[in-house]
């Protein structure tokens, strides 16, 4: 067996420029529509949650430090953010609303 490389492959790769496409999409709000409404997307990392939302696609708690997705109407305020795991956002079109009941409520 073959020790383990600790340098990269090639140190001759070119490394895309900082004003590549790619370097600013995370952090930067995307459009997207939902429900016939036109929303604001952002994606933000897991370093930059440092508190706890509930997700509205599975009424779940997003814990801090988890990568997720900032939802927002186009024309709406900031009140109007809601935080969606990332995977939630994506299944929103295939997921029905889901009741937020508390432990003792009937299920009926």
């Amino acid at each position: 067996m073959s020790p383990r490389r600790n340098k990269p492959r090639s140190r001759g790769a070119a490394r895309p420029p900082a004003d590549d496409d790619l370097a600013g999409r995370i952090g930067t709000p995307a459009a997207a529509a939902y429900g016939g409404e036109d929303f604001l997307v952002r994606r933000v990392s897991g370093s930059g949650a440092d508190k706890s939302y509930r997700c509205p696609g599975c009424d779940q708690e997003i814990r801090p430090g988890t990568p997720h997705v900032v939802a927002w109407p186009e024309h709406g305020g900031a009140d109007l953010r809601r935080h969606w795991h990332t995977a939630c956002w994506n299944a929103r079109d295939r997921r029905g609303t889901r009741p937020q009941r508390s432990r003792n409520a009937p299920r009926y």
